[in-house]
């Protein structure tokens, strides 16, 4: 990792996958969907913790270097001369950690209206009426308030995304966030991206917005969830109604939290439609 890393992180169907399928048309960078990096770095956190009954002989500078080895093992060979994207959602509860291992990184998190992310995730499940998806153990009797609120809770796919934004949105390593809302990125993605590179002091790069590639189709499909990772080929935004019932709807109506006046106390950048 010569040129450094960064991480991606934020809420599901947010347009994280989008963000890593354009980024890695730039040379310089390597970005890509959910990598293993982050179930590696918690398993080795585990082992150096005192669970381990030879952490007695484990110090500080000890744990740090082996944490800090595991991105830098990891992608020493795959890319060794770009600038890393790593994606996880987990990220955001790790900014303390990062920001001593990496201390000029950013943790950029695609961020989206939260009743739209659950309508995106039942349509999503709609499509594939013949699948049971793995996100929802592969149960066969849920409906869409069933699914919706196992999302929804703490430990839910949205649930735990959500309350790990706004743990680092709100914590003392804000700095190191930069936050992209998912309709900026799709309406105006030329504007979105160079707006992305100030802020991360890259020198600009012109992005095909209309030849998107990414493919994840055997990913999703192990998943049971065929499409969850799907790119279009060209970014472009398209109005539809929610499948939601009106009252679900409404229930995620004011959790855009990032919003709220006065929440941004750590002046954290965030990336938005210009109006």
């Amino acid at each position: 990792m010569q040129n450094g890393i960064h991480f991606i992180s934020g809420l599901p169907r947010s347009g994280s996958t989008l963000l890593a399928a354009l980024l890695r048309q730039n040379p310089r960078f390597h970005a890509a969907m959910t990598s293993p990096v982050a179930t590696i770095y918690t398993a080795v956190e585990g082992a150096l913790s005192r669970r381990n009954e030879a952490a007695v002989f484990i110090d500080d500078t000890q744990r740090r270097d082996v944490l800090r080895g595991v991105f830098e093992n990891y992608y020493r060979i795959l890319q060794k001369d770009k600038l890393i994207f790593d994606t996880n959602r987990i990220w955001c509860t790790k900014l303390a950690a990062l920001s001593q291992l990496f201390p000029n990184s950013r943790v950029v998190c695609c961020v989206r209206d939260l009743p739209w992310i659950m309508d995106s995730f039942e349509r999503l499940i709609r499509n594939n009426a013949f699948e049971l998806s793995g996100m929802f153990g592969y149960e066969a009797g849920g409906n869409v308030y069933t699914r919706v609120n196992r999302l929804a809770a703490s430990d839910g796919l949205v649930g735990y995304a959500l309350d790990s934004l706004k743990d680092a949105f709100f914590g003392e390593q804000a700095a190191h966030l930069v936050l992209v809302e998912y309709e900026a990125l799709v309406r105006a993605p030329h504007a979105t991206l160079r707006h992305l590179y100030r802020i991360l002091e890259e020198p600009p790069f012109e992005h095909d917005t209309e030849n998107v590639e990414y493919e994840a189709d055997q990913f999703d499909l192990a998943l049971g969830t065929p499409g969850l990772h799907r790119v279009r080929r060209k970014v472009e935004w398209i109005e539809r109604q929610s499948l939601l019932p009106p009252e679900l709807f409404q229930r995620f109506a004011n959790d855009m939290f990032w919003r709220h006046q006065n929440a941004n106390i750590r002046q954290v950048p965030i990336v938005r439609l210009e109006t």
